[in-house]
This record gives C-alpha cells, structure tokens and sequence, in this order.
C-alpha cells in the first residue's frame, strides 16, 4: 500500500451484544476506520461465532476471557495482519482476555496493532493489588516491543493520568484510576518508556472535552463529570504522524465513548 490515511479507533463495549443493540456497527460503517480495538467483549468463542467475527466489514481477531461475560479484547482490521500475538505472557492476566496485537509487517518496516484493557482496581483492595501487578507487567512488556517495532496501544487504560483527566480530582485522589503510585507509573512509560499519549500530543489543554467514560450513577453523563481512562499510547515516529483525533459523543454505545485518531500512515 502506498502512503495513505490510517484511522484507529478504540471503544470499551461494555458488552458486544449491548454495544450492537445500541447501533455500534452502523456507526462503524459510517465512519470507516481501518482498524477498531474493542475491550470488554464479554462473551466466548461460541457467543461470537456466527454474530460477531466481522462488523461493519471488518474482521475480529478475539482474546477471550476464560470467565464468562468478563473481560475480553479483540481487534476489527480492514487490512489482513501477517501474524496475531494473543496474550502478553502472563498466565495471571491472559486468562482474564486482556490483550491481542495485529502485526502488520513488510520487508522495510514493523507495526503493531493493540487493544488492550488494564484491569479496574475499584471493587477492593485485591483488584488493586492485582492491578499493580498488571502495570509491573505490561511496563517492561511494551518497552521491550517499543525496541522492536512501531505500535500503537488503544485501549481502556483504567488510569486518569493528570488533573485535567477527570472532573472531580481533588475528591478521587485515594482512589483507584487515579492513584499516586498509577500516574507516576503513566508518567514513567510517558518519559522513559518511550510511548506518546496521542490525545495529549494534539490537545495538550483540554480539560472537560477529554473525559471518555462516565459513571452510570447519578447525571454524571449528563453533567459530563468523566474521567479520560481510553488511551492510544504509542511509539514516537507513529505518534508524530497522527493528525486528528475525535471523542465521540453523538450516541452512547456503552459507558465509554470511542477515541478516533488519523495517523498519516500506511497499514
């Protein structure tokens, strides 16, 4: 393929089977993105098969949870990958469905596609730990693929990494998504990790116009109290071509609203 737009999307689902009741896949039709990275599936292999292996034209590459109704990533490509990673090598999180990457590589260059979805420490302390134990984890995963190969991870990343990121930061400071010991380790992949977040790059000040997920208590979407937990975090030389990007908020397909970027960058 010869030089050309790239566009990316990534949504949290809340559930596939929600998600298409709610007119995600038309949306996705319209709006023709080369790839989308999904999280929180929710279903199985055979919940998918014959419904959900390709949306709106695109192709499904799953990682499914072992839990039923729990978890799960997948990734919908325009373009045929030359190889798919299911997993990051963690026996703990690749049994909860957390990680699948589209490689697309051609004699002069590699790129990656990943959707990711970090795990949630807001039920108790044990998830948190949990949680922790993910990002110590994923941290030298992705610097290590960051030496090898262009990539781009989308996904819920379940960290609000600054105060502009959430509506409500002085309230939530002891809790999960924005932690002390969560941000610095945002900040760390940020500096020394090698990666971008895309979003910031193009709008280093937004505030309100930025939150991607609302609690389903009280007006909080009606009122836009949010928090920006969904992510594209990618390496400098991808990061550098991305020329827009988009929350969209003119349906609600799930909690989460989907952040659409276009990279000048051939698949």
């Amino acid at each position: 393929m010869g030089k050309s737009l790239f566009k990316l999307t990534s949504l949290n689902l809340n559930g596939i089977r929600s998600a298409t009741t709610k007119g995600v896949e038309a949306w996705m039709a319209q709006i023709k993105p080369d790839c989308i990275c999904v999280q929180e599936v929710k279903a199985q292999a055979a919940d998918v098969a014959g419904r959900f292996e390709t949306l709106a034209g695109l192709k499904g590459h799953f990682h499914f949870a072992e839990k039923k109704g729990y978890s799960g990533v997948a990734v919908y490509s325009r373009h045929e990958p030359s190889a798919v990673q299911v997993g990051m090598g963690s026996a703990e999180f690749d049994a909860e469905g957390r990680y699948v990457e589209l490689r697309f590589d051609t004699p002069k260059r590699k790129f990656s596609v990943i959707s990711c979805y970090f795990p949630s420490g807001s039920s108790g302390p044990e998830r948190q730990e949990a949680k922790f134990r993910f990002l110590d984890h994923m941290g030298p995963h992705l610097k290590a693929l960051r030496d090898q190969r262009e990539f781009v991870l989308c996904g819920d990343v379940n960290i609000a990494h600054q105060q502009a990121d959430l509506k409500n930061w002085r309230s939530n400071q002891k809790n999960s998504g924005f932690l002390p010991q969560e941000r610095d380790w945002m900040t760390h992949m940020l500096s020394q990790g090698g990666l971008s977040d895309v979003y910031r790059q193009l709008h280093p000040e937004a505030t309100e116009a930025c939150y991607t997920w609302w609690s389903n208590r009280g007006q909080a979407y009606a009122k836009n109290v949010g928090w920006r937990l969904d992510y594209h975090l990618a390496t400098p030389q991808l990061a550098a071509r991305a020329l827009a990007v988009e929350i969209y908020k003119g349906e609600k397909f799930s909690d989460h609203a989907p952040v659409t970027v276009e990279y000048d960058w051939a698949c």
